[in-house]
């Protein structure tokens, strides 16, 4: 508990109560003693994270978490070992991301029996929106209400506050306003939606309350827990009010929290920013996030195949730190989300940027924006499924799927624990009309699907889903076979010219794999720093590794000594 109270010391400056942090560490000590389940103490090569909504499939009277269950267990339990649940408590807005209770589950999906039973099956990450909670939510009612005690859970401001260097991520106002019970109008902080309402963690109250939150989802079972948006947790006006010194520590609390109450608990942070600032959240290595999102890897992947170029994804990937086995990277090419593109800033030119967004916007993606300090605006993401962001409209589906698979080896491929976002494996094109209904961009690629359909889908009634869902499901277990791609081993990237990626993976002092991706339209052939023959783990094809090998459009090799 010592470095529990050293982090409320700093947090808080001496004006953390002292019943009240009686209290919080009576919880702590509470949940220590609760957690029975044993977490893995570390992550290896056999680990892949399929990231889902929990109502992804659909059945007649039952609960969605029960058809997701039987999809798992039947289809994805033997290429996944861990699985993202997106938020799924009872929600007001932006598909779970505005939570009205931390502590339920939404009743279409099930219970908390059926959180467990699917936990028997796999081990199961957890989103912890812990930024900010719905406006429906009935703590924010107390605060509207004036009911004692809740007063300063959320920020309340000025309208004519001065909050011009606050960073957005979105175009909607950053002050909100409220009729509060008196009659009284308040301008209230709420950075992504007038939905959702950020929460005030210089109120020790408000902390005590979310630790709560984290404590129930520990108990739970949580195996990782996602720190969503916790770049903004902490406000100060007159800074950018992202990546505060106290946010930091805040991480670096949660993290300590979840090490006294269920050690191996791996604490991920997603912050959709610049890489420097994304990889801040591993602070020394040993205090703040174990993982972290990999959100340059996207755009840079969805670059190298539209140019047909590894220059940019080469430069950036020579410059990750791995580590030393302490941290590592969660890494991804699709989401719930859409493609950001500020954490391709600084790596890719502006030109560069709006090009890829000018080009696929052509192709049918939509395009998400940001309010800059200087009152412009700028693309903030790209919203598509990854499917049809690597693909043109007229493109057959042989190219769709041999620049599909490219993508992925390079992601299977990379340092980090891979994460497969569950329309990716399913094939998903772009659901235009789930943007018509919903209303907003990011619908397009969140699309739900009867059980029953998507069955009959995989098994032959959609050839391209099929065809997608079988390839992409062997690349992974093929991946988990080899040592060599485990999380915590070197990468060494190899000169080439730029329309190839080569890579090598390797234990210390082994050959490992060389990773072998061409990323044009056309064969290329090279000579590859092999004397000896070797097999290539993709077509089980043996090569003479000491002649030059071609590659054609699109083609990736594992090659193995």
């Amino acid at each position: 508990m010592d470095i529990i109270n050293a982090l409320l010391d700093d947090i808080y400056q001496g004006s953390f109560p002292v019943a009240a942090r009686e209290r919080l560490l009576s919880h702590i000590r509470a949940a220590r003693d609760t957690v029975k389940l044993p977490r893995k103490p570390h992550w290896d090569e056999k680990d892949v994270v399929l990231i889902s909504y929990a109502d992804q499939f659909r059945e007649p009277e039952q609960p969605t978490l029960a058809s997701f269950s039987r999809f798992y267990q039947q289809h994805l339990q033997s290429t996944f070992s861990l699985v993202h649940l997106l938020p799924f408590f009872p929600y007001s807005s932006d598909d779970g991301f505005s939570v009205i209770d931390y502590h339920q589950v939404n009743s279409i999906c099930g219970d908390w029996q059926h959180i467990s039973a699917l936990h028997s099956e796999t081990r199961l990450m957890f989103d912890f929106v812990c930024n900010h909670m719905s406006a429906h939510s009935l703590w924010f009612r107390h605060f509207l209400a004036q009911d004692p005690g809740w007063d300063d859970f959320f920020i309340s401001m000025p309208p004519a506050t001065d909050l011009s260097a606050v960073t957005r991520p979105r175009t909607s106002p950053l002050l909100t306003p409220f009729e509060m019970g008196n009659g009284e109008t308040r301008y209230i902080w709420t950075t992504f939606s007038a939905d959702q309402i950020d929460l005030n963690f210089a109120n020790p109250e408000v902390l005590i309350r979310m630790v709560d939150v984290l404590l129930d989802y520990l108990i739970k079972g949580a195996d990782y827990v996602r720190l969503d948006a916790v770049g903004y947790m902490w406000k100060t006006p007159g800074t950018t009010c992202i990546h505060l010194p106290k946010t930091h520590q805040l991480v670096k609390l949660f993290r300590a929290i979840a090490n006294e109450v269920a050690p191996g608990t791996v604490i991920v942070t997603e912050t959709n920013v610049p890489h420097k600032d994304n990889i801040s959240y591993f602070g020394n290595g040993k205090d703040e996030a174990q993982m972290v999102y990999q959100f340059s890897l996207p755009p840079l992947v969805l670059h190298a195949i539209h140019s047909g170029s590894a220059r940019a994804l080469r430069q950036w990937a020579s410059t990750l730190d791995l580590g030393g086995g302490t941290t590592t990277f969660f890494n991804f090419l699709a989401s719930h989300d859409g493609i950001g593109l500020n954490p391709a800033r600084g790596i890719l030119s502006e030109v560069e940027i709006v090009a890829l967004v000018r080009d696929l916007a052509l192709e049918g993606a939509l395009v998400s924006y940001k309010n800059n300090a200087d009152g412009t605006t700028s693309p903030y993401e790209i919203n598509v499924t990854y499917f049809d962001a690597l693909n043109q409209q007229n493109d057959d589906d042989d190219t769709r799927l041999r620049r599909f698979l490219l993508a992925h080896a390079i992601l299977l491929s990379f340092p980090g624990v891979p994460a497969i976002y569950i329309q990716s494996i399913l094939g998903s094109r772009n659901d235009n009309e789930g943007v018509r209904a919903a209303g907003h961009n990011r619908a397009i690629n969140r699309e739900k699907y009867s059980l029953r359909d998507m069955e009959a889908w995989i098994s032959g009634g959609n050839p391209l889903r099929q065809q997608v869902f079988e390839r992409l499901s062997a690349l992974i277990q093929l991946r988990t076979r080899q040592p060599a791609f485990h999380p915590d081993n070197p990468m060494t990237l190899l000169e080439s010219e730029n329309t190839l990626l080569v890579l090598r993976r390797h234990k210390p002092d082994s050959d490992g794999l060389l990773c072998v991706f061409n990323l044009s339209n056309h064969d290329v052939t090279t000579q590859l720093p092999l004397a000896r023959q070797v097999q290539d783990l993709i077509s089980g094809e043996k090569l003479d590794g000491s002649q030059p090998i071609t590659l054609a459009a699109w083609q990736f090799m594992w090659l193995r000594g």
